[in-house]
């Protein structure tokens, strides 16, 4: 009940505030599994996120709350309350906490999707989303916060290293484990091969709202912002969130920097939210230093732990949530019986502390492994856990959504960029009477007449020289361009490139395809321009192929060869050939 009947603004503000930072994790989550995925899937990513956060409330508001909450049954498990129709005030309202707890079991459940992600069933992952809010995470958190058995042994673990963290990684790696890798992950002999996610900015964007979420996840967790301890309390567990994110972030940089020879942009990622998830259950019981060293020895868990998981058990795990949720989440809460000031083995507190924490990460551990391997193999007996073959190549968006891509493949022609073409083609007129080639060469026609030649001239280039290419072309009056990324490599195979410990056997380059027919314009003084933009004289300056073409034909008005490629601005918003 709240004092005296009246509850406390400040503490209610705060709690709703921590609520509202814990929700905008689902954003981060949504972002980092969708970058660090190929594209084909992005869109099935985003509405998983979506759904387990929508379902995965309503579960928790029917059941879920009751179990986690409710009057205690032998310290194992709540009494239902349907709906949340008693009275849990504090100093603060009963939705106020309601919705705090809301957005933590939603956090729980979204972590599953990560390491399940690519080749999964959207209703067998609708299912498995429900279940875990309903049910399976609200009974493992009874026992550590709603007064259950492991509460009564003084188990710590203040904003859910375990409760939340550890609880989503193991779930996430039976489903992995249950599900099988993905296509094409491991060859015959059992090895890795690495996948690279589409956008590593679409990771790192999801890491940085991560961390400034997790602000609220870990310092909203106090439940009160009065009092001076309270505030001292406060004050120290935000400090030691980002001092622990910090330090495992750099410690990752440093040891894939000298283990792999060049610094992993997706490990050390992982590094900022391993050091996250481990600080979460001691972040109020430390010092700084403690903090420190639990980002520190984080850092060597979740490096050698992922490249464990992915190459020696040969789990495929495409985000690493497993290692950044299951194995820091269980580290970070062992470690607080090291580092905590009071009552850590590392302080005098001698080892019951320490022992607590460990059985608190193992009977965990034990209701995770059992409830869900037995959740996972009952739908996939069922309704099935994974999609078809077919279905995993072609890409879940187009099959599961009926969505042919995520991302806009096509612009409309505006009038800005109609005018912009005026104008360049205007130039281009004029710059043909002085070309010092000559004519385009002539072609005999069939009926013995001529013709003048046409030529198509493709181009392979780093996608850096696109612009100055363009503007080459249209200099010497190249009108008319089609430009498309795609990847590649010569004979040199590309540059050595690790991604998450595993060394691609050829890695596939960024490069743009420009291609363009002229006819009017001298093929020699196309290749010049283009070489003279492109050439540095090392490997992988690009590729120019010159084809000959028989005919062009203009949808539009039936126009063929030459007169084809002419533009009539005052006629057609098509696109200009040269």
């Amino acid at each position: 009940m709240s004092v005296d009947g009246v509850f406390s603004s400040v503490d209610t503000i705060w709690v709703l505030l921590g609520a509202i930072l814990v929700f905008f994790m689902q954003a981060g989550f949504a972002m980092v599994e969708t970058g660090f995925t190929r594209a084909k899937n992005a869109g099935n990513i985003i509405m998983k996120n979506l759904m387990d956060f929508c379902l995965g409330s309503v579960a928790f508001w029917i059941l879920g709350f009751g179990l986690m909450f409710g009057a205690d049954i032998n310290g194992i498990i709540g009494i239902p309350d349907f709906f949340v129709r008693n009275n849990y005030d504090s100093t603060f309202p009963t939705y106020a906490f309601l919705i705090f707890q809301t957005v933590f079991c939603a956090t729980a459940a979204t972590i599953v999707s990560g390491a399940m992600a690519e080749r999964t069933k959207f209703a067998s992952y609708c299912i498995y989303s429900v279940v875990i809010s309903a049910v399976i995470y609200p009974i493992s958190g009874h026992w550590i916060w709603g007064g259950g058995w492991l509460a009564e042994l003084g188990f710590h673990d203040f904003a859910g290293s375990t409760a939340v963290h550890m609880v989503g990684g193991l779930a996430a790696f039976i489903g992995a484990m249950i599900l099988g890798p993905r296509i094409g992950k491991y060859d015959a002999k059992g090895k890795a091969h690495a996948i690279p996610g589409h956008s590593l900015t679409l990771g790192a964007m999801g890491v940085f709202i991560l961390w400034f979420a997790w602000f609220g996840f870990n310092g909203g967790s106090t439940v009160s912002a009065t009092g001076d301890e309270t505030l001292r309390s406060m004050s120290g567990i935000i400090f030691n969130t980002n001092l622990a994110a910090a330090v495992a972030t750099t410690v990752t940089m440093i040891i894939t920097w000298i283990k792999y020879g060049k610094t992993d942009i997706s490990m050390t990622l992982n590094g900022a939210l391993g050091g996250l998830v481990a600080i979460t259950a001691g972040c109020d019981a430390v010092s700084p230093v403690g903090a420190a060293l639990i980002g520190l020895i984080t850092a060597f868990i979740l490096v050698f732990g992922i490249e464990f998981i992915d190459q020696k058990i040969k789990v495929d795990d495409p985000v690493g949530a497993i290692g950044v949720h299951g194995l820091c989440g269980a580290a970070g809460t062992i470690m607080t019986g090291l580092f905590a000031l009071d009552g850590g083995l590392f302080y005098g507190g001698g080892s019951g502390m320490v022992m607590v924490q460990l059985l608190g990460v193992v009977a965990t551990a034990a209701w995770i492994g059992v409830s869900m391997t037995a959740l996972f193999l009952a739908i996939k007996a069922t309704i099935g856990l994974r999609v078809s073959s077919e279905e995993e190549l072609e890409g879940l968006d187009i099959r599961e959504h009926a969505l042919s891509s995520s991302y806009a493949d096509f612009m409309p022609l505006t009038t800005e960029s109609l005018n912009f073409m005026k104008a360049r083609r205007a130039e281009a007129e004029e710059s043909l009477t002085d070309l010092a080639d000559g004519p385009a060469s002539l072609v005999k026609k069939a009926d013995g007449s001529t013709a003048p030649k046409l030529t198509k001239v493709e181009i392979y280039a780093n996608p850096k020289k696109l612009d100055a290419l363009k503007e080459a072309l249209n200099g010497i009056g190249i009108t008319g361009l089609t430009v498309t990324n795609v990847t590649g490599c010569g004979a040199q195979k590309g540059k050595r490139e690790i991604y998450r410990g595993v060394e691609l056997e050829m890695t596939l380059l960024p490069k743009i395809r420009v291609e363009t027919v002229v006819s009017k314009v001298p093929v020699k003084t196309v290749v010049d321009a283009v070489k003279s933009v492109l050439y540095t004289g090392s490997a992988g300056d690009g590729k120019i192929f010159v084809y000959d073409v028989e005919n062009v034909v203009r949808v539009s008005t039936g126009e063929e060869g030459y007169n084809a490629l002419q533009y009539d601005f005052d006629r057609s918003p098509r696109k200009a050939a040269s």
